[in-house]
């Protein structure tokens, strides 16, 4: 049986109204930009006080960390297309379509996590490890059906996809297209797998 996309996701580590603030800290910088975010915005929308947000996120760094990793969270849901191909198709898709919205919020966090070492950590928990998670679930599902061996699942081929994804998503005039995941997937992955368990793209 198909998992939901909730047991999927993985339950909120955070309460229903830190969720919130979260979520109205997201809207804000889809709106604004990092730049353009204030605290005293995101508590105002909020209607909560500025002591409220500070006293579960110090800085306004945590405070946008901790509002795209959740964002990453519930868009983080692996596919159950049914096949291999099918689930990295789908799951790449997502990965543009979050990266088209938050282009701007993946840069400025970028830059926060080089100037604070402590949110180097967060992000590699909060947000790496979910997209580890989320490719590994494919891999694993392919080869519970036979599509690939166990044996093809390695420590690096996770990163290829949404790694040069967000890349291009970032980088100003390339963003990803549907084209460019069709590529990595039919050109580069597949293959990849391939010479490990002899699979072959239908």
């Amino acid at each position: 049986m198909p998992q939901t996309a909730d047991r999927c996701a993985g339950p909120s580590p955070w309460s229903s109204r830190e969720a919130e603030l979260l979520a109205v800290t997201l809207r804000l910088l889809q709106q604004h930009g990092y730049d353009g975010l204030t605290v005293d915005a995101v508590a105002s929308e909020a209607r909560a006080s500025k002591a409220t947000v500070y006293r579960r996120w110090p800085s306004k760094a945590e405070l946008v960390l901790a509002a795209f990793s959740e964002g990453v969270r519930q868009v983080a849901v692996p596919p159950e297309t049914g096949t291999l191909r099918g689930d990295l198709l789908q799951i790449g898709e997502t990965i543009c379509q979050h990266g088209r919205l938050n282009a701007g919020t993946i840069r400025a966090v970028l830059v926060e996590v080089s100037r604070h070492p402590a949110l180097r950590d967060a992000l590699q928990h909060q947000f790496l490890d979910q997209r580890k998670a989320a490719i590994q679930h494919i891999l694993r599902q392919a080869a519970d059906r036979g599509e690939i061996d166990e044996s093809a699942i390695g420590d690096e081929l996770w990163d290829l996809l949404p790694g040069y994804l967000i890349f291009r998503s970032i980088i100003p005039g390339r963003p990803p297209t549907r084209r460019t995941v069709q590529a990595l997937v039919d050109d580069f992955i597949l293959p990849g797998l391939a010479r490990s368990s002899g699979y072959q793209a239908s």
